[in-house]
């Protein structure tokens, strides 16, 4: 069984992708020069908006999450896992994390990418305020 969420949002000028241990997209619309871990503003789903298949799929140490990054041209595909304790429940953010750390905001763990090994041209594009398309491909291994 396999399920999708897609997710659009943008760059901003202050994306950097320069974090060691994750990276994150959110419905905000302002962004910091400090939020280095952030690669998208004004995302249309936080964690709490996403479809309740995709959520009940994902929360399983057996699930395995592929998201795949577009902006003009450029994609990156990114694989991690799920977890039972995964809860979803955070208004505005997305996060996908290196560790196996989770709270309401985390979306994978143990992803082999984080801010600071995207390509860097998604993360010049997204740095000039490039929109961008998240592809989120949940499934269990049986």
């Amino acid at each position: 069984m396999e399920i999708k969420e897609v997710i659009t949002c943008h760059g901003h000028a202050h994306v950097r992708g320069s974090h060691k241990t994750t990276f994150e997209i959110t419905c905000e619309d302002e962004l910091s020069p400090q939020g280095d871990c952030i690669i998208g503003v004004c995302s249309d789903k936080g964690a709490a908006d996403l479809a309740d298949n995709f959520c009940s799929l994902l929360a399983d140490e057996r699930a395995i999450l592929t998201t795949c990054l577009q902006a003009g041209g450029i994609s990156c595909e990114i694989r991690s896992r799920g977890s039972s304790q995964m809860t979803f429940d955070h208004p505005t953010d997305l996060v996908w994390r290196r560790s196996e750390f989770v709270c309401g905001r985390t979306i994978g763990i143990g992803s082999d990418h984080v801010a600071r090994t995207l390509p860097r041209e998604l993360i010049n594009l997204l740095s000039g305020g490039a929109d961008m398309v998240v592809i989120m491909t949940v499934c269990r291994e049986e």
